[in-house]
């Protein structure tokens, strides 16, 4: 079956949950003018079903300090050559402030993984002290990796209705090339983990890096059939980025070139906007970090969340889970005209002042 015949059994208003393994492989293998068909086919259905906006998810990165050390990871806590920091509670509510005075709507609050008691008291509270802000019109998306269900539930009680955690491969031999074999990084305990985020009642986010060392393309289509499986509602895929402080970085001669990564990852973006036309989907700033167009390219091919940083710069590049990442010198309000700016080149805007949530997630809870 050619790409053509794929793409015209999908009118702008349907999906095409019944894209096969087969015919996803094909997709993400489209070249030249069959990719463009590809793109512009998840442009149109993207607008048919979530119209031209953009949401806007402020950043702040919590925390760098890590208890885990997955082997692609520059956090990792068997990285000695950077510094640690953790926000102050002041810190914190400061940066999700400004996200309120921008308009931005929603703030995403990531840290390195750890889940001590302290741990978890110190983001319920802080989950309920953003909540304050103007009312609670601030949406909490969280981004705080493997906890216990009753974790998770504290958080969500707190206010927090958004978690973003990535299967990071759902092959779990890949999983292993990737993470270290112990009890710390249990492919069983990640998916375990996401059923309960949905169990919990969360907007559940999930992702992958895209051109990993030892990924092939059929690893990459049945994580997008994982997505669809698991009918998740948001999903944030980067290409990956080796870090020369981990483990990984040996076999850097063996992932695609960036402009090859960044091909697939909208590949990836495209075609799973077919297969699940109202979920969100993030322009990941690795996108912007291997090619300056990046986050404009993932959107025009399906993407509609962008997260703009937040935390203060002094602490931005403590927080390099690879190497020199987009953005790390803007100040926030620069950012916010640059992105307005750009968007509109690419005939889209942002939805300023709402929590923009998952279309997908709201038809199926309402």
């Amino acid at each position: 079956m050619s790409i053509n015949e794929i793409l015209n059994r999908i009118g702008p208003s349907t999906s095409s949950g019944t894209l096969t393994h087969e015919e996803i492989k094909l997709l993400l293998a489209a070249e030249g003018d069959d990719k463009k068909l590809l793109f512009d086919k998840a442009l149109q259905v993207k607008l048919a079903h979530l119209d031209n906006f953009v949401h806007l998810r402020g950043l702040i990165e919590y925390s760098n300090v890590c208890t885990k050390y997955c082997l692609y990871c520059g956090v990792r806590s068997k990285n000695p050559n950077f510094e640690r920091y953790t926000l102050s509670d002041e810190e914190v509510i400061e940066c999700a402030k400004l996200a309120h005075e921008l308009g931005y709507g929603s703030v995403a609050l990531q840290s390195g993984e750890r889940s001590d008691a302290a741990f978890v008291d110190k983001i319920t509270h802080l989950v309920k002290e953003i909540k304050k802000i103007d009312n609670g019109s601030l949406g909490i998306t969280l981004s705080l990796g493997e906890q216990t269900e009753e974790t998770y539930r504290r958080w969500f009680e707190a206010g927090a209705h958004r978690y973003l955690l990535r299967i990071e491969a759902s092959n779990e031999d890949l999983y292993y090339k990737i993470h270290p074999r112990d009890a710390k990084h249990d492919f069983k305990t990640r998916l375990n983990c996401i059923d309960s985020l949905l169990k919990v009642g969360y907007q559940t986010g999930t992702g992958v890096m895209v051109g990993l060392p030892f990924q092939t393309l059929d690893d990459l289509a049945d994580d997008l059939l994982f997505f669809k499986k698991k009918d998740v509602a948001m999903v944030g895929m980067g290409p990956f980025i080796p870090h020369p402080d981990t483990p990984l970085w040996q076999y850097r001669d063996q992932i695609p070139s960036a402009e090859k990564r960044m091909e697939l990852t909208l590949k990836m973006i495209a075609t799973l906007r077919l297969m699940m036309p109202e979920i969100n989907m993030v322009a990941a700033t690795a996108n912007q970090t291997v090619d300056p167009q990046g986050r404009e390219k993932a959107i025009a091919a399906g993407a509609n969340v962008i997260m703009p940083n937040l935390t203060p710069n002094e602490f931005r590049e403590n927080y390099l889970i690879y190497p020199d990442k987009a953005c790390v010198s803007d100040k926030p309000d620069q950012c916010q005209t640059c992105l307005d700016v750009r968007l509109a080149a690419i005939g889209h805007k942002v939805l300023y002042n709402a929590w923009g949530d998952s279309v997908a997630f709201t038809k199926k809870h309402h």
